[in-house]
């Protein structure tokens, strides 16, 4: 288990919660499972009934610009006490969804009615997930017995297992197991990159450490980890090279990145690592150089994201502050902590600070919230984003004018008991899609004239930490 300082709300979840893996008797590991289609939620526009108050739909607040579409909750065999849902990919008319304990295959064609195709069994921590064609990848950062689905949690000193598990998805209904590649301090998140040719593709592995008296974690960790997949061979996956960001670490002894966003038609990356950020050139995909680092001691605690505009000429920083934990949405908190910094990105390739960004909602001492994982609305000459906020809902954003951003647009349940709230908000093909903590699947529709444009936009695949222009 990684030190706390070093993760997000993966790992301090993980110090709270239980022990044990909540592997249900009645579900084999790593079996696929098909389920019947889940029962959206309706909402006052597809009824015609008026609600209680204003704003009011189903079990969430929102703008008037915001509609809930549907809601899908957890279901056997990942609706144990640790089945967290995470991070959030798109191909086609599916949506993968990640969780503490495996992952979902939603058929969303119809977006008001989202339908279960798969449900997978697959404990290891956090289950990052993106897809390429016919694979999918999962990030594994909790030490385990062995590299497939059934492999029990094994200790840090042990010479176990962590990193990225490998599943052929070309059959949605039956996800099957193919490899694992094992990388220094496992896999907290992973961004995809295209190859420069279709044969391959790579994966740049974000992870917090070293830890101490850790086989699978050693010092110094200031580096990301990248692993080459054959596309046509991915049993043979292997790390290829782990470059280094920087020869000084961050003043708390942990590095490594959280994540990594990369825009391969710019040769581009931006990295948000423990204690700065950075700016990278991934023409040689093997090996990126790093262009700029940034820091703000100030404002920022964890440098949890990285968002590019549509051309390329800014990137939005996230914090994390607390961890993911914390009520960092309230009074107390500044506006530029817990928050969005957006850099200008200039030809030169410097980043300058422009402004922040924070939720305008006060949230209650005990929701925690702050900035968590978003993307772009593909919006012609302007920059729009949705965001997840964990209890601070879903929020959609502008940050056109870089020193002035801000919100036209949210969703957002109020406080439950615990943690809980928007893991991940992404807009795809006229809907976003959220992956709510304790609650499911979500799926919201934004009906403004500022945003409209976006509805026109199709793609065919989306890993939000890898973007493409429209």
């Amino acid at each position: 288990m990684r030190p706390i300082v070093a993760f997000g709300l993966a790992g301090l979840l993980l110090v709270a919660g239980c022990g044990a893996d909540p592997t249900p008797a009645a579900s084999p590991p790593s079996a696929a499972t098909s389920a019947p289609p889940a029962t959206p939620e309706e909402s006052p526009s597809s009824t015609g009934q008026t609600t209680s108050a204003p704003g009011v739909s189903g079990d969430g607040i929102h703008s008037d610009n915001i509609t809930h579409v549907a809601n899908v909750p957890p279901g056997a065999p990942l609706d144990g006490p640790q089945a967290w849902g995470t991070d959030l990919a798109f191909q086609g008319n599916y949506a993968f969804v990640g969780n503490f304990e495996g992952f979902t295959v939603f058929d969303i064609s119809e977006p008001s009615s989202p339908s279960v195709v798969s449900r997978v069994l697959c404990p290891g921590e956090q289950n990052d997930i993106s897809v390429s064609g016919d694979l999918l990848f999962l990030s594994i950062d909790s030490v385990r017995a062995g590299t497939e689905c059934d492999a029990q949690r094994g200790e840090p000193e042990s010479d176990g297992f962590e990193g990225i598990r490998i599943f052929d998805i070309s059959d949605k209904s039956h996800p099957r197991f193919v490899s694992a590649v094992r990388t220094d301090c496992g896999s907290h998140t992973h961004t995809l990159v295209p190859g420069k040719s279709s044969d391959k593709v790579y994966l740049y592995i974000s992870s917090p450490g070293p830890e101490p008296e850790s086989t699978t974690c050693p010092a110094p960790h200031n580096k990301l980890s990248v692993v080459e997949v054959p596309v046509k061979a991915p049993e043979t996956a292997k790390v290829v090279s782990k470059p280094v960001l920087s020869g000084q670490l961050p003043e708390d002894g942990i590095g490594g990145c959280h994540d990594l966003t990369a825009y391969p038609e710019k040769d581009l990356a931006a990295a948000a690592c423990f204690g700065d950020g950075f700016l990278l050139d991934i023409a040689d995909r093997v090996n990126p150089k790093v262009l700029q680092r940034v820091s703000d001691k100030q404002n920022f605690s964890i440098w949890h994201s990285a968002t590019f505009n549509n051309d390329a000429t800014k990137i939005v920083f996230g914090d994390e502050l607390g961890g993911g934990v914390s009520a960092t949405c309230d009074s107390n908190t500044p506006k530029t902590k817990g928050a969005n910094a957006v850099y200008d990105l200039g030809k030169d390739s410097k980043l300058t600070l422009r402004g922040y960004f924070k939720i305008p909602r006060e949230q209650a001492a005990d929701e925690n919230c702050v900035a968590h994982n978003g993307s772009l609305l593909p919006v012609p000459g302007k920059d729009i984003m949705v965001q997840a906020w964990y209890q601070g809902g879903v929020s959609v954003w502008d940050f056109t004018d870089a020193d002035k951003p801000r919100e036209i647009g949210f969703f957002e349940r109020g406080p439950i008991p615990g943690l809980g709230g928007s893991w991940s908000a992404y807009y795809y093909n006229g809907h976003i899609y959220s992956s709510d903590i304790t609650r499911g699947l979500d799926v919201l529709r934004i009906d403004d004239p500022l945003t409209d444009p976006a509805s026109k936009v199709r793609i065919k695949e989306l890993n939000a930490q890898t973007q493409v222009s429209y």
